[in-house]
């Protein structure tokens, strides 16, 4: 699954921090930073990855995450 958008995209200093539990922009009282932890923390626990672009290839602003998933058979 890929989400793309046309915002104002996530600075190069801070995607390295942005699946840190509370880490956030916003102003304090605006939001915990915990929303991308706990997304990353339930990828990886089913061997899953997530990646980020910002911005995406071929656009001058915005975000793309990626989720990948291992495939599993049905019995």
């Amino acid at each position: 699954m890929e989400f793309v958008d046309s915002g104002c995209g996530i600075k190069k200093e801070d995607l390295s921090k942005i699946f840190d539990p509370f880490f956030s922009t916003k102003r304090q009282g605006e939001g915990t930073g915990l929303g991308l932890s706990v997304v990353y923390s339930i990828i990886k626990e089913h061997n899953g990855e997530i990646l980020v672009e910002s911005p995406p290839m071929g656009q001058e602003k915005g975000a793309s995450f990626k989720v990948r998933m291992p495939a599993i058979s049905g019995g």
